[in-house]
């Protein structure tokens, strides 16, 4: 019986899979108004993309690359933009004041629920 899983290795940044694809579009079918925000990598964290729905509530993926999702946003429906051109619509930092407002602190990903 494994009592620890095994770790990954350290600096080795954790690869977008079928899950995140899958998450991002439930999550675009499931609200209206979104956009997509893809946010360039770091040493610390692959490419990942932001979809962001007409009430400022939000969710964030890893994904391949950038054009991987502006792929999948095209796919979707969804207009795309570079987040480090455009930065985040003000809906997403006014989402974000309302959850921590209401007890739930900073949202590193805002699907947990709704804000009061």
């Amino acid at each position: 019986m494994r009592l620890f899983r095994k770790r990954s290795k350290a600096g080795v940044v954790r690869q977008a899979d079928s899950a995140d694809t899958t998450h991002l579009t439930a999550f675009a079918q499931s609200h209206t108004g979104v956009e997509a925000f893809v946010e360039p990598p770091t040493t610390v964290s692959a490419t990942t993309v932001v979809f962001v729905a007409n009430t400022g509530e939000w969710t964030r993926r890893r994904v391949r690359d950038a054009r991987t999702a502006h792929e999948l946003a095209n796919r979707l429906g969804v207009p795309s933009y570079d987040a480090a051109l455009v930065g985040y619509p003000q809906r997403m930092r006014d989402w974000n004041a309302r959850a921590k407002a209401a007890g739930r602190g900073p949202a590193g990903d805002s699907t947990g629920g709704a804000p009061a």
